[in-house]
């Protein structure tokens, strides 16, 4: 599978997603301050959300988090989080500037119609709309590139019916696995799941994390994901809906550095005789050879007593000390001296 230049799997370095939300507060400005800020964090992708309340929600729709007075509802919330079709065309420029994939959940068909005209390369299915499946078939209908599939409010069964139906319009696809808590604490972070979605699916496999913290994320790439999207913050004071759930830049680029160390690590295997023969320098230098406890003249017979270890590790060897025992040295030698082969009559 790939996401726009970049390849999607097993062997393949993590792919970040920073996941913006609605963490610009309807600011535009914010928005672009926010892409800036997932590229110096080291992401791949950056990633909003596109709501247009007429199309998603209705007045009685309650608050998940009721965070701000400026809104009187959450329909009136999803407005003030509404970006014009130019916004979004020129966010996407900044994205692809900046190196970034740029990628947007949909919450409504329209949103879907406004997004396919700035050639998002992969679409990101959230997870409130994964169970039911609607936006998803229309998803599959009206666009093309791979589906990033969010699990956290979806039963087995529902996950099993949007794999069937991406495979039917033979989409590629990667599921993330996901905690529909923020914070998600971590005993209920559930990283067990993720080797049953890789055995059940045999897909990609990711983590959509909402634990404020990065020990999801990581744990999660030295398993062996092949997606990590995080929310980003810039400062966690912040009264944003999702503030408590996301990482500081800060914390992000730990993240990636951590990715790129673990893809390095995992890229280079070595055979422990490859490391052997690299370390006989040192094993000179930190070896040890045979020596005497004290100074001895010559014609002096051996006897264990007589016999220790020092470094370095270029004389006789340890092991060799068996033969050594019962021979007469050749010359007097001092206890500061290495023992060789040549000092015995």
């Amino acid at each position: 599978m790939r996401i726009g230049s970049r390849k999607i799997g097993k062997n393949q370095r993590c792919f970040l997603i920073a996941e913006i939300g609605q963490a610009h507060d309807g600011s535009g400005k914010l928005a672009h301050a926010y892409v800036d800020a997932a590229a110096e964090a080291g992401a791949d992708a950056v990633k909003f959300q596109t709501h247009i309340a007429k199309h998603e929600s209705t007045r009685a729709e309650p608050f998940r988090v009721k965070h701000s007075p400026k809104d009187t509802s959450r329909y009136a919330y999803w407005e003030r989080m509404e970006f014009s079709s130019s916004r979004w065309k020129s966010l996407a420029r900044h994205a692809r500037e900046k190196g970034l994939i740029f990628l947007s959940s949909p919450f409504s068909e329209p949103a879907v119609d406004l997004l396919k005209k700035l050639n998002m390369p992969a679409w990101k299915i959230g997870s409130g709309e994964t169970a039911s499946g609607l936006l998803l078939k229309y998803i599959l209908k009206n666009t093309s590139g791979p589906i990033l599939l969010s699990t956290g409010m979806s039963k087995w069964h529902e996950i099993d019916a949007a794999a069937n139906e991406i495979r039917k319009a033979k989409r590629p696809f990667a599921i993330f696995h996901c905690v529909s808590e923020y914070p998600t604490p971590l005993p209920r972070a559930g990283l067990n799941l993720l080797a049953t979605y890789q055995s059940k699916y045999r897909v990609p496999i990711g983590l959509s994390d909402h634990s404020g913290k990065v020990y999801p994320a990581l744990a999660a790439i030295a398993l062996g994901v092949s997606l990590v999207e995080i929310h980003l913050i810039l400062d966690r004071s912040e009264q944003g809906p999702d503030a408590s759930s996301s990482l500081t830049k800060k914390e992000f680029r730990k993240v990636r550095e951590f990715a790129d160390a673990w893809q390095i690590l995992r890229s280079n295997p070595i055979s422990k005789a490859t490391l052997a023969q690299k370390a006989a320098p040192l094993r000179k230098k930190f070896g040890k050879s045979l020596a005497l406890r004290k100074c001895c003249p010559s014609g002096t017979i051996l006897t264990p007593d007589l016999l220790c270890f020092k470094k370095p590790g270029t004389g006789i060897p340890p092991e060799s000390k068996g033969e050594v025992v019962g021979k007469t040295l050749r010359n007097s030698k001092q206890p500061d001296e290495l023992l060789c082969w040549r000092d015995f009559q």
